[in-house]
């Protein structure tokens, strides 16, 4: 039986209780959407547009979950959140090598983003999850300085590296600039969750925010990255299908 008291709430003044509610409604209207967009792009698109709603898929089930732990309880879910970014991440990764596939990835470039993303992610992990109570400095900081040997990695292949040089090869401007714009989602998109690690017990900003703005940083990183990641996907997938029509 359903009563009351089971509705998860929402305080009125809990920005970070906000950001969990419509980040879970964000993602799964992304999901829905892009998963009945792949109708209207040619064949060899679909793929890449069923891996977009993929991401916000499995980020829409999680953020249903984190919600309702932090609503509970109050605290970080962060057992979730990585769980969560272990499987989208990699396929934010995969995005790249779909995309420039046709100019010549190899599976080895995609292997190379791949592991540079669990690299960072599971870094990362310890030094969040394993940080001791009250937080230590020095484990925060060395877990992350090796955490970002990963996001470097990346970040140096979208504006410099293997992607960079593929999509200047491709011959398609569409490819080109949603390459681009991956890459300024990986510089910008992306430095708001080293943000909002830092803001954790023992990080650098932490007597600049509370450990709950943590969450906050998280969630609104979640879907610009998440869904904008899947919206210059469909645009490109749109603007070349339009073209060889």
């Amino acid at each position: 039986m359903f009563y009351l008291a089971d509705i998860v709430s929402i305080p009125k003044d809990d920005p970070v209780a906000f950001t969990f509610f419509t980040g879970y409604m964000a993602m799964a209207a992304a999901s829905l959407f892009f998963f009945m967009e792949r109708s209207q792009v040619d064949r060899k698109w679909k793929t890449s547009l069923l891996v977009s709603g993929l991401i916000t898929a499995i980020a829409a089930v999680h953020y249903y979950y984190m919600r309702d732990y932090y609503a509970a309880t109050g605290e970080n879910p962060t057992a979730l959140r990585y769980i969560d970014w272990t499987l989208t991440v990699p396929l934010m990764c995969i995005e790249f090598y779909l995309l420039l596939k046709p100019a010549g990835a190899k599976t080895s470039f995609l292997w190379k983003l791949i592991i540079a993303s669990v690299w960072m992610l599971v870094a990362g992990y310890i030094g969040e999850a394993f940080n001791p109570p009250g937080g230590d400095t020095m484990h925060s900081v060395t877990w992350g300085v090796i955490s970002t040997i990963g996001y470097v990695y990346i970040l140096y292949s979208a504006w410099f590296g293997e992607a960079a040089q593929l999509a200047d090869a491709s011959d398609s401007t569409a490819v080109k600039k949603g390459i681009k714009a991956l890459a300024w989602f990986v510089l910008a998109g992306w430095a708001i969750y080293p943000i909002g690690y830092m803001c954790m017990p023992g990080g650098w900003l932490s007597s600049v925010f509370q450990p709950s703005d943590v969450d906050l940083f998280y969630n609104i990183a979640d879907a610009i990255n998440k869904i904008g990641f899947g919206l210059v996907v469909y645009s490109i997938a749109m603007s070349e299908s339009k073209s060889t029509s």
